[in-house]
């Protein structure tokens, strides 16, 4: 475990995490009078889990297991371009399930992200869901709001705000994905 800490600075242990998310349950119990109305939206990879967390607590907290979907944003990203039939300079993202099994229509969809950095993953995650319905409110719940954006985005659910320089990057890992709960800043590469 120890090599995993060397490659960035833990901001949130495994207690700090679940205290964060629980906290999160509960405003979003706070903020949503009908539960019955309210769906969570886990943004593929790291937000799906996070949703799921949040519906137990949510259950646990306000006695109703709300709707549970997951969205893939891939192809409504900005970054992935392909043009004149070239090799693309970057990776390209790995596809993975979109999944809402009820209507969006009257429903508040809370969109779930691990990370909120310059707001183009949450138009993304927008532009998917409005594909599948017309939600009557679309809210926003992320983990960690690392500043920077690029776009009007705020959410309206955040666990922690952890300014960030550009280099820095805040990388959150969790059981589901990858066997460990923490968050970690990792720092700027030297030149």
């Amino acid at each position: 475990m120890a090599a995993h800490v060397d490659a960035g600075r833990v901001l949130l242990d495994t207690e700090a995490l679940n205290r964060t998310i629980a906290r999160i349950a509960h405003e979003i119990v706070e903020g949503n009078s009908d539960l019955t109305s309210v769906a969570l939206v886990g943004i593929q990879t790291r937000g799906v889990p996070l949703a799921q967390r949040l519906r137990r607590l949510i259950a646990e907290f306000g006695g109703l297991e709300v709707a549970l979907g997951s969205v893939d944003i891939t192809f409504h990203r900005d970054d992935v371009v392909v043009r004149g039939g070239e090799r693309p300079i970057h990776a390209q993202p790995v596809v993975k399930a979109t999944k809402l099994d009820f209507p969006l229509e009257g429903m508040t969809c809370v969109l779930v992200d691990d990370v909120l950095y310059t707001g183009r993953t949450i138009r993304a995650a927008i532009e998917t869901l409005f594909e599948y319905g017309r939600p009557a409110r679309v809210q926003l719940a992320c983990l960690v709001d690392r500043g920077h954006r690029e776009l009007p985005i705020r959410p309206d659910y955040i666990g922690k705000n952890l300014p960030t320089a550009r280099g820095e990057r805040v990388q959150v890992q969790l059981v589901e994905v990858d066997e460990v709960d923490r968050v970690l800043l990792i720092p700027e590469k030297e030149s």
